[in-house]
């Protein structure tokens, strides 16, 4: 399990009680670098580590959410101290909360989601965030695949909103480090570097080594050790950060003294500070005695400076309604710094989370115990330190004028409390064996309708099923011969919600009988195989033989051609069933083209597990029967061995 940085030791505020400073600004000072992916631009720090049991991650367990990944999480044992706002993610994993105070189910977000992570791309994007440092623990236990994932996933991502990422090695008890962190960065992160979304400084790409220096037992690295790998990174043609102690310039309190060369060697310095303020005085204290001491110390020596910008531990109740945040971004930019590190974007944790979170008692479990975003007794919008972000960086940037007030208003627009009315005339469009279709006539709102939510009742129970922003919905995973009762509800960006409409009940049709391998013998295609184990042999009939793509070398595929298009429901993988191979998780997504040249995705990535103990099989059954004609899939990762490998690939429609 990763360690949370909570786990940095603390340090006194000497002084911090004097009282706020003077708002006088300081002497602007050049910068080292010219303006590039990191200088002059926001960079928020990026998690990425949550992850839900039935999200197909290789991890396989509430990561982060729980002290017992095997358990959902739940009152008095939930490692989150705050509650993320689901509206905008089209899935979610139920804890074991009670619902939330609008009667939702109290469902989390797995980062393992591609959309998830687009999600949170997207709202950097619209606030403001330049960069994201993508937090990289020691990857060779058993969280190594996951994280892998993960690393494409930002990067897809990034690409996909024009955002750039880079890689951040956090070093907390990775006692083999210095070795290690190479070798990853050689054989697998360096590669990331192709990608026109990776960030670069001065033509370099960048990397972050977070953690050298700090005066725990967690970074025992010796000054000669730090400095190897950092001089490593420089040869490799880096432009390397580092993420130091609060107090790395006179090497006290969380720093070890006698690492004043390490922290001179990198090309950038990232002071930390979560859990070091939680107020405006102890901000002002910052400011005049250690940010403008530091930035002196480094313009003096060409190195640039990224300190921190911290939203406050809501938890705690320190962020007082933005005035903390904007503090720092006011400080920061009359002292003349050209970057800053906002800590951090996802870190539901901590607390010091700017993604969107719940804005009310309305958007988080009644008995979560947590506080929402109102706790100060001032209502805003659930995306309010995202657009705090915005402003705070746009003043950075000089774009607007430096003020100490905050200007970010608590709502975009004003608060919205009229819900949208009830949506009209429900209705049954369709049924297979496992879906029901439904249509509905469209609801109406003061503002806006945000979209729609689909429940499914038994009894007198009700629990949403899906989200959308259309005038339909499909229910999939449903049983054949099964009646099932569905009713849905509109709700606006504010968080109201209309009452259910009509409710109608559908039962869905009996299973079909059919079990041809439609692939059996069928033409093949592939990324690449090696050796004598071409596609091919994925169609034979014969489980002892195989394909396997070239190694390392994600990602890879295998694709059938089903002669014609065709009703297609379930996908048969199979690997040879001798007990010499072991057991093996595969990261696999299906798509689907009628014409063998646009696919679309049937089935997102997934971990799918091969245990000769149980026939080394995995099945893939597609949400709803899909009409295709070229099925392929795509292998990003295996747990035991460095290439995709299929010794059947079988096709059923049922």
């Amino acid at each position: 399990m990763g360690v949370s940085r909570r786990s940095v030791i603390a340090t006194s505020l000497a002084g911090a009680a004097a009282g706020a400073l003077p708002l006088a600004a300081a002497t602007e000072a050049a910068a080292a670098s010219p303006p590039g992916d990191v200088v002059g631009k926001v960079t928020v720090g990026y998690q990425g580590w949550f992850a839900c049991i039935g999200d197909g991650a290789p991890i396989n367990g509430w990561w982060h959410y729980s002290p017992n990944w095997s358990q959902a999480p739940a009152p008095g044992a939930c490692s989150i101290t705050c509650w993320p706002d689901m509206r905008d993610f089209t899935k979610g994993y139920r804890s074991n909360f009670a619902n939330l105070g609008n009667g939702q189910p109290a469902n989390l977000f797995s980062s393992y989601d591609q959309q998830t992570v687009d999600t949170h791309f997207r709202w950097m994007q619209q606030n403001g965030c330049d960069t994201a440092a993508l937090q990289r623990f020691n990857p060779n236990g058993g969280e190594g695949a996951t994280r892998d994932a993960m690393a494409q996933k930002v990067r897809s991502a990034a690409e996909a909103t024009g955002r750039k990422f880079y890689v951040m090695y956090d070093v907390t008890w990775w006692l083999n480090m210095q070795g290690e962190i190479k070798t990853d960065w050689t054989n697998k992160m360096s590669a990331h570097t192709a990608s026109p979304a990776y960030a670069r400084q001065n033509g370099k790409p960048v990397v972050c080594i977070w953690g050298f220096g700090f005066n725990d037992d967690g970074r025992p690295f010796a000054p000669a050790a730090c400095l190897d790998v950092i001089n490593w990174f420089k040869a490799q043609g880096c432009y390397v950060i580092g993420g130091v102690p609060t107090h790395w310039r006179l090497g006290t309190d969380d720093s070890r003294a006698g690492y004043i060369d390490v922290y001179h060697a990198f090309n950038m310095i990232s002071p930390w500070m979560v859990g070091r303020i939680s107020d405006n005085a102890g901000a002002d204290w910052f400011y005049t005695n250690r940010v403008l001491p530091d930035l002196a110390d480094l313009n003096a020596r060409g190195i640039d400076y990224q300190p921190c910008v911290i939203p406050g531990d809501l938890a705690a109740g320190h962020r007082r309604h933005g005035e903390l945040m904007w503090r720092q971004f006011y400080n920061h930019t009359r002292a003349g710094v050209q970057s800053v590190y906002i800590s951090m974007f996802d870190e539901f944790n901590e607390g010091n989370q700017i993604a969107k979170t719940a804005e009310s008692a309305a958007w988080q479990p009644t008995n979560s115990g947590m506080r929402a975003l109102d706790e100060d007794g001032t209502p805003c919008s659930s995306d309010y330190y995202l657009r705090l972000t915005n402003d705070g960086g746009r003043m950075l940037k000089g774009q607007v004028a430096l003020t100490d007030t905050r200007f970010t208003v608590p709502f975009p627009t004003g608060p919205d409390q009229t819900a949208p009315s009830v949506p009209g005339s429900l209705r049954v469009t369709g049924t297979t064996d496992t879906t029901v279709a439904l249509a509905w006539n469209a609801a109406t709102d003061n503002v806006g309708v945000a979209g729609y939510r689909v429940s499914r009742v038994s009894g007198s129970t009700s629990t949403v099923i899906g989200t959308t922003t259309t005038l339909a919905f499909t229910a999939t995973g449903l049983t054949a011969s099964t009646s099932y009762t569905f009713t849905v509800a509109a709700y606006d960006a504010a968080g109201n919600a209309s009452g259910a409409s009509n409710a109608v009940t559908a039962t869905t049709s009996a299973p079909p009988n059919n079990t041809t391998n439609l692939a059996a013998g069928r033409p093949t295609s592939e990324s690449s195989h090696t050796q004598v184990y071409g596609s091919g042999n994925a169609v034979d009939g014969n489980t002892g033989t195989y394909w396997e793509s070239a190694n390392n070398a994600w990602p890879q595929w295998l694709q059938v051609d089903l002669g014609s298009a065709m009703a297609t429901r379930r996908i048969v993988l199979t690997l040879p069933p001798q007990s010499s191979w072991a057991t093996r998780t595969q990261t696999i997504a299906v798509s689907g083209s009628t014409d063998g040249g646009s696919f679309t995705t049937i089935v997102g990535a997934a971990g799918y597990t091969f245990n000769p103990a149980t026939g080394n099989t995995a099945t893939i059954t597609f949400p709803s029967t899909v009409t295709t004609r070229y099925l392929r899939l795509t292998f990003t990762a295996n747990t035991g061995w460095p290439a995709g490998q299929c010794s059947e690939f079988r096709v059923y429609n049922g």
